[in-house]
């Protein structure tokens, strides 16, 4: 079939006639409408010049971001992909589970694409991840992926409603504070992104100009697949939309009568999206050193181990700290209501209000596509159950559709009220509005819009301890640099200055390299902080419970500096000086309680809102008998840490031992409730029970105590002695047993 030049395709009044070109290039324009302007020249230019000064924008806001938390293993599976590739295969680490101290990931699912790029230029510059550089270039790619995604966001808007509908849909993307922090610091989900905005915009192309697309069109799409799953196996998904989508375009130009006598151009189809398909694939696997080594085998897998998310991990989520196995359904489409721009969210919206319009407007073929990539992920992961974390990063890549239809919103709204100035400047007016509220929100947090949350539900200040905001410790780096200023951090510091944080990694790879040997850097739990010694402590808000967040006591009195976003605290400085909670925990570890108590009381003298020196002295006077002062000191760390899980259990046992038995039994239910997996808990509750003589409630907590950890001696004992008092020998004798066996 060949495309005429000049004039329009000549129209057949007769009857339908089956498979002529004619006729098969008339329904090819019904499909494919082309929205001309006289200004599209000047439109086109303008998309340029926006794109020019994204593109510098996102790589300088790169420059500001902090390194992630998850960076600790990415760079180290980098530099494995990198030697894979440099040994000729022979280093073989690329392959295996990356391990840091105790902990491993199987990052060998994940493709390579990314990771070899910035790897390899690193390693051709020289440059180690302790190198400020190294960073930086790792980040300014993923600032140019992340461009890469808004720019074929807006070609693709362009395509099917004009450059000046494509001006708008790449302004929304890059005023999109999610998508856009993400775009400076997130080495997974951003190329993912990219992947699939630059393979459906060349799909659309594809199918636009069957049976004779452009080479470079099919070489876009084999690219766009290349990145999206030598990313994440889940870029198979794109090959599957190519097919899906195909078939429909095949169907809307030619209909069923097509399938059973135009071959020739289903062949075509074939060979256009399979084999552009295939060569993505390739491209894939010369990535992927697992993929190549097992090129159809290992990305299956991949796909069906990341369709679980295997790992749990714990998450603030509407104000109670969950499990990430154990989310409600809606926890993605929660996140996403709660983070994007209002202007994307309307318009995704108020896009179904007028979707036969928008049908009859645009090519079907191509907003049945974007709907489709936003919507189909979304179902499945609630079918399927698939367990999602910190918020919805894993999902970015349903983004770009989304603002694709947000986009033919907006463009529609205009041309409806075309005639009606008053109406049009209106809109312009709403739409405005709503850009201005995330572009205040990027401009104030350039560092970090990834925490940006919409006005619904009160903005970040809402979502502060019902939330997660800095769940990647971004703003580790800001807190590093008030130091440096307050010159906490110098080169010429002469003595060794120790800092504990919860985030190891980001804050010891983001220290000058001058600091080396004067800066050491310590892990510590933030419930824990104190069983090693710090000077300073760096504390992003991730690990908190909710609870203690909105008690409102946190900064604490040790604070010496937080870094904030809209005047919600993201990270906190502490400064530990004299040092007494740490010689407080020394002292509970070596059983010297009476030290332990004076350590712990000169801690809450200087600082009573210090929730862990109450914890402390709470253990040192429960092991002292001092009951009454051990609930004082309970009571006032659960002011401070309400829902505290140490807390919780201690006094509970507190109360257990002066005999208040009702009082324990509550404080222990509202501990296992909180974590239905405490095994010491549901050992306290059965010797509640006990006490009560109630025999079957006892045992039944024994036993949840045994489930809960499998190697907790005491628990089978109990439970044991349980069944002895209930009469049932048998039962008693097979705890026993149990209880011998373990070591």
């Amino acid at each position: 079939m060949s495309r005429k030049k000049s004039g329009k395709p000549p129209i057949q009044k007769n009857k339908k006639s089956s498979g002529t070109k004619t006729e098969s290039f008339q329904k090819e324009k019904e499909i494919w409408i082309d929205h001309k302007d006289p200004k599209d020249n000047f439109y086109r230019k303008i998309f340029l010049g926006v794109s020019a000064f994204v593109v510098v924008v996102m790589i300088l806001l790169s420059f500001s971001a902090g390194i992630n938390a998850d960076d600790s293993y990415q760079v180290k599976y980098s530099e494995n992909i990198v030697n894979f590739y440099t040994t000729f295969g022979k280093d073989k680490a690329a392959l295996e589970n990356v391990h840091i101290g105790t902990s491993q990931a199987p990052m060998q699912y994940y493709g390579g694409f990314y990771e070899l790029m910035a790897g390899g230029i690193n390693r051709i510059l020289g440059y180690t991840e302790y190198d400020p550089a190294y960073h930086n270039i790792r980040q300014m790619l993923i600032a140019i992926f992340g461009f890469f995604a808004m720019f074929f966001t807006g070609l693709f808007v362009k395509e099917i409603a004009g450059w000046r509908a494509g001006i708008l849909a790449l302004v929304l993307m890059f005023l999109s504070p999610r998508f856009l922090g993400h775009s400076t610091m997130n080495p997974k989900d951003i190329p993912y992104a990219a992947g699939f905005a630059i393979s459906l915009y060349f799909l659309i192309r594809i199918l636009k100009h069957m049976p004779k697309p452009d080479w470079r069109e099919a070489l876009g799409f084999s690219l766009g697949v290349g990145i999206a799953l030598g990313t994440r196996a889940g870029g198979l998904l794109v090959i599957a939309y190519a097919g899906l989508f195909a078939g429909i375009d095949f169907l809307a130009r030619y209909g069923l009568n097509g399938l059973g006598t135009n071959f020739k151009m289903i062949y075509k189809y074939l060979i256009y999206i399979g084999g552009t398909s295939i060569i993505g694939y390739i491209i894939a696997v010369l990535f992927w050193p697992a993929a190549l080594v097992s090129p159809i085998k290992f990305p299956l897998e991949a796909l069906t181990e990341f369709s679980k998310f295997g790992t749990a991990i714990r998450l603030l989520f509407q104000g109670d700290n969950v499990m990430s196995d154990t989310t409600p359904w809606y926890y993605g489409g929660l996140w996403i209501a709660k983070t994007i721009p209002l202007f994307t969210l309307i318009g995704l919206l108020g896009s179904f209000a007028v979707l036969p319009a928008l049908l009859r407007k645009y090519s079907r073929v191509a907003v049945l596509l974007a709907y489709f990539a936003v919507f189909f992920p979304l179902l499945y992961i609630v079918y399927k159950g698939s367990s999602l974390y910190d918020g919805w990063r894993h999902l970015l890549f349903i983004y770009p559709p989304m603002v694709i239809l947000a986009s033919l919103f907006w463009a529609h709204l205009e041309q409806l009220f075309a005639e009606n100035a008053t109406a049009k400047k209106a809109i312009w007016a709403i739409l405005g509005i709503l850009m201005l509220i995330p572009g205040i929100f990027i401009a104030r947090n350039p560092a970090y819009p990834y925490t940006y949350f919409n006005p619904i539900g009160g903005g970040i200040q809402g979502a502060f301890g019902n939330y997660e905001t800095d769940y990647w410790g971004i703003s580790c780096k800001q807190a590093i640099r008030w130091m440096e200023k307050e010159g906490i951090l110098s080169e010429n510091m002469k003595d060794t200055l120790y800092i504990g944080t919860t985030f190891q990694y980001n804050v010891s790879r983001q220290l000058d390299p001058s600091y080396a040997g004067k800066v050491k850097v310590r892990y510590v739990r933030f419930g824990e902080r104190y069983t090693a010694s710090w000077d300073y402590g760096i504390f992003p808000s991730r690990f908190f419970r909710g609870p203690q967040l909105r008690a409102g006591f946190w900064p604490n009195s040790k604070s010496i500096h937080s870094v904030k976003a809209n005047s919600v605290v993201l990270t906190t400085i502490e400064k530990d000086e004299n040092h007494y909670a740490f010689q407080g925990e020394q002292a509970l570890k070596a059983n010297d309680f009476t030290k332990a108590i004076e350590q712990f009381t000169l801690e809450v003298q200087a600082f009573p809102d210090n929730e862990l020196a109450w914890g402390g002295l709470l253990r040192a006077y429960l092991n002292t008998g001092r009951l009454d002062e051990a609930i004082v000191a309970g009571q006032e760390m659960l002011k401070l840490a309400p829902e505290n899980e140490t807390a919780l259990l201690m006094l509970g046992v507190a109360y257990l031992n002066k005999g208040d038995l009702d009082t324990a039994d509550q404080m222990l239910q509202e501990n296992v409730r909180i974590n239905p997996k405490n095994a010491t808990a549901f050992y306290y509750l059965a010797l509640v029970y006990d006490k009560k003589n109630n025999y079957v409630e006892a045992v039944s907590y024994a036993t949840k105590a045994v489930a809960a950890n499998p190697r907790f001696k005491n628990a089978y004992s109990l439970a044991a002695d349980l069944y002895q008092k209930m009469g049932d020998a048998a039962s008693a004798e097979r705890y026993r047993q149990a209880a011998a066996k373990v070591q």
